[in-house]
């Protein structure tokens, strides 16, 4: 029976407060004044998705478009994904708690090869049928239009086509907007699903896998004549207005305000499909970007920011803009945060960046341990770049940094393997001071996968030579003190290579593995399993002698043979001896699986590259030098936009935090409706922001993390409601009271009402000094059935008679102990039984100890001294905390 959304969201799922949609910046347009409704899904839990730049920007855009409206839905957790299947209730929205199929079109981000399954598992959840065969017959005001869109749509869609109606490729800003006006001029003209899918297939960036069809070699072609031979890569200039949005109430990934820089990198490593599927490279201009990052911190509160590019390091600005807006915010405790970065640009200035009390972690990706390797896939370092970068965070007070690196790159020997600890030995070496505790490294080792729209994506890994070269490190590394080192399963490294060069046949794989329990929060939770249900779903699709190739491995582009072509992205060698290191290889001519889908890259370059690397040939970066002549720098995609970068300003020095306390305001508040969902951690976080966005003077802690003097007295438990909580606030100047309660109460969601506020004495304790007991009102019920008003008062009198109700806890350190809970109970009153209600209900009211010292007496505990006197279980329906009562100041 299906339920309504509101009822399976209780305390009893973990972190209900992903499905609320109540968020600051979440967009509620009316339901009846939208003529196109989009759902943008992010195929991950809401921590994952709700902090997704791509995710957040197309939400933003979408809901500023007249006559449509976007809400959001994300991968539920297990717990609350199995009552969807139990009550057979569709998934929802967040925003609107609609079923998904009461909208348009359903859009999921793809940025990952394996989270296909995910979008299966949302599927199902929300009752639709999973591939576009079954829903052909269906108008979209029965079934929404199904696309998706991400780095991995893009790249290759064809082991998902299946189950898309339609793929955007590229950069959404423009794409998506465009769909929506297809869409509705399709529904006003009563279009069947089928005529509206050839109209969007006629816009630049659309790619519609029915109108298409695989050949046997794996390469895809238009089966009719109005559709185009190659889908264009769609490219839009990065707008960072649309970054400031939503500020989820639950701590997620990236929890902090993140500002595009730079779209797109043109440093051409010859591995990286990002680098390659984004170009050109497109600045943003650095005063859009300082004033984005204003504005940003100010309506969102967030206490971080990060500045987010491919390479951030290649933005020149990047200097510049960070100081500056470090000066700006220096008085309030913002720090800022950088993706990986050049190693070769990291100096002083951006050190200055985001250093200070609350350093961030610091990342680096040399990639290989070898000059010859770096030179092979084209990273544009040197040691002694590297050296000077590693060197320059060792004397700028960093004590460790990240380092990625990869094995099973083309090319690669054994000793390009050792040469990644011998690196690391070595930079650690160079990095020593008196005084000082030896400088240490975290290290990622990831196993190269090839991707399509690279020079490497001829190239074929083998899984046994990850692992033997894992042992290799492993051995190395045993040697070296002050390093960790992580290594990425070789098994998920195979499925990703399996999935991601695939084709259409690879469509039955995934969804046999996700039928079998493949789903994405199964690798973390059970690799084994997740990977078994693969293997399962390959073996019984008849693809495994496939995946042999590439656990065995079935060539190397460095070998001096010359390889044919046996299936899609499938090679096999040959015994033909190549006369000339620099021949083109045949394999390279043959048809592969993504080749109608157009980059801008000319699949020729990609060729010349590939030769360059079994060279060992660099290839300069084409937005600071001249141009590699790689296709894209046209009329379709546009050109490289690199702007100057401004002047650097003079360093005005880190935060120090102001602990003056020139006032103490007591602020008594309630948490009511949706709101009793959020966590105490989560409410402490929501205060900050709150504060920071009313611009209020707060007073900071000192230490290593300072943060504001707000003092809430007492954690409130998840699920209940109170009217009676209270929280200090202290500042570093004085303010009319009425004044701070309004700037307060602005800055806070309805559900958190501020009730009054008062001047407290800044000498005596805090509230969470002084609260001794807190009043609350329950509603039980007896598991029994209904009980009379006289046996409920029956009770109350026998718990208020007796001299001792004992319990035995145990403490944190697993020690048993008995307490009298007797003691801890001041008052205790039968209020009513709701005779009207179902359940009939008995309201019960108490007072007891709420101490922060660990003498508490919980409404768990009340039913615990009910149930010792009434001989019956109990069932404990709501609590709310009605006051808190503060003793007097000694």
């Amino acid at each position: 029976m299906t339920i309504a959304p509101e009822k399976l969201l209780t305390k009893d799922i973990i972190k209900p407060a992903r499905y609320l949609g109540n968020e600051l910046g979440a967009v509620h347009k009316p339901w009846d004044s939208a003529k196109v409704r989009w759902v943008l899904t992010y195929p991950e839990v809401y921590e994952v998705g709700a902090s997704n730049l791509g995710h957040i920007i197309l939400y933003n855009i979408l809901n500023t478009q007249p006559r449509q409206l976007c809400d959001r839905a994300y991968l539920p957790a297990p717990d609350l994904a199995a009552k969807l299947r139990e009550s057979q209730t569709p998934l929802f929205t967040v925003e609107n708690r609609r079923s998904l199929t009461d909208f348009d079109i359903l859009g999921f981000s793809l940025s990952y090869e394996l989270g296909a399954t995910n979008i299966l598992e949302m599927l199902s959840l929300a009752q639709i049928p999973l591939t576009w065969q079954e829903r052909a017959n269906h108008s979209i005001t029965e079934i929404p239009l199904i696309f998706a869109g991400g780095q991995t749509a893009t790249s290759n869609p064809e082991p998902y086509a299946d189950f898309l109606d339609f793929v955007a490729l590229g950069d959404g800003e423009e794409l998506l907007p465009e769909i929506g006006l297809v869409i509705e001029q399709g529904k006003a003209a009563g279009l069947t699903r089928t005529e509206l899918l050839l109209d969007l297939a006629q816009i630049p960036g659309v790619y519609v896998p029915q109108f298409y069809d695989m050949a046997e070699d794996g390469s895809v072609h238009p089966n009719r004549p109005d559709v185009p031979a190659q889908i264009l890569r769609r490219v839009a200039t990065p707008i960072p207005e649309y970054s400031i949005g939503l500020v989820p109430y639950i701590e997620t990934v990236h929890d902090r305000l993140t500002i595009e820089v730079r779209r797109g990198c043109t440093r051409g490593c010859r591995f990286c499909q990002p680098g390659m599927l984004t170009r050109p490279a497109r600045d943003v201009e650095p005063e859009k970007v300082v004033d984005a990052i204003a504005k940003g911190m100010r309506a969102t509160g967030y206490n971080e920011f990060s500045l987010l590019s491919l390479s951030c390091s290649d933005y020149l600005s990047l200097p510049a803009v960070g100081l500056e807006v470090k000066n700006r915010l220096k008085d309030e405790n913002i720090s800022l945060s950088l993706p990986s970065q050049r190693v070769d640009r990291f100096d002083e200035n951006i050190a200055n960046i985001i250093g200070g009390t609350r350093k961030s972690g610091l990342t680096f990706a040399p990639e290989a341990g070898t000059q010859r390797m770096r030179d092979i896939v084209n990273k544009g370092l040197t040691n002694e770049e590297l050296l000077r970068g590693v060197k320059t965070a060792f004397e700028q007070g960093w004590d460790k940094v990240k380092l990625y690196f990869m094995i099973g790159l083309p090319g690669e020997t054994d000793a390009d393997v050792i040469g990644i600890a011998e690196t690391v030995r070595w930079l650690q070496q160079e990095c020593r001071a008196s005084g000082r505790k030896r400088f240490g490294f975290n290290i990622t080792i990831s196993n190269f996968t090839p991707k399509p729209h690279t020079p490497f994506q001829w190239h074929s890994v083998s899984t046994s030579e990850f692992i033997r070269k894992q042992e290799l490190l492993r051995d190395a590394f045993r040697r070296i003190k002050g390093v960790k080192v992580n290594y990425t399963d070789v098994r998920i490294s195979a499925m990703e290579d399996f999935v991601g060069r695939g084709d259409r046949r690879l469509a039955a794989v995934v969804r046999r593995a996700w039928e079998l329990g493949a789903g994405m929060d199964a690798w973390w939770e059970s690799l084994d399993k997740a990977f078994a249900a693969w293997e399962g779903a390959i073996a019984e699709s008849d693809l495994t002698w496939k995946y042999r190739q590439i656990e065995n491995g079935e060539w190397n582009v460095f070998d001096d043979a010359t390889l044919s072509h046996s299936d899609g992205a499938g090679l096999v060698a040959s015994g033909y001896k190549a006369k000339d290191s620099r021949e083109t290889r045949p394999y390279t001519l043959s048809p592969l699986p993504w080749d109608h889908i157009d980059t801008g890259i000319d699949k020729n370059w990609l060729i010349e590259d590939l030769q360059r690397a079994l060279d060992a040939a660099t290839v300069p970066d084409c937005a600071f030098e001249g141009c590699s002549h790689c296709g894209i720098c046209g009329i379709d995609f546009g050109h490289n936009i690199v702007f100057e970068p401004p002047q650097i300003p003079e360093f005005t020095g880190h935060f120090k935090p102001n602990q003056h306390k020139a006032q103490r305001l007591r602020v008594w508040y309630g948490k009511v409706g949706e709101m009793t969902l959020v966590s105490h951690l989560d409410l402490v976080r929501l205060f900050d922001r709150a504060v920071r966005r009313a611009s209020l003077p707060i007073t900071f802690s000192g230490g290593y993390h300072p943060g504001p003097r707000i003092m809430i007295a007492n954690a409130l438990s998840l699920g209940m409601s109170s009217s009676g909580e209270i929280a200090d606030f202290e500042l570093t100047e004085s303010m009319d009271v009425a004044e701070f309660q309004q700037r307060l109460a602005d800055q806070l969601p309805p559900d958190i009402p501020v009730y009054k506020v008062e001047e407290a004495d800044l000498k005596v304790p805090a509230t969470t000094r002084l609260l001794e007991k807190a009043e609350y009102r329950l509603e039980v019920v007896s598991e029994a059935g209904s009980v009379s008003l006289q046996q409920w008062q029956d009770w109350v009198n026998q718990v208020n008679q007796a001299e001792a109700i004992w319990l035995e806890k145990r403490t944190k350190s697993g020690k048993k102990k008995s307490v009298n809970l007797r003691d801890r109970l001041f008052e205790l009153e039968l209020i009513e039984v709701k005779t009207d209600a179902p359940s009939q209900p008995a309201v019960i009211r108490y007072v007891g100890s709420c101490r922060n010292d660990g003498t508490l007496l919980r409404p768990e505990d009340i039913i615990y001294m009910v149930e010792q006197v009434g001989q019956q279980e109990f069932q404990l329906l709501h609590s709310h905390r009605q006051q808190l009562i503060l003793g007097e100041a000694i």
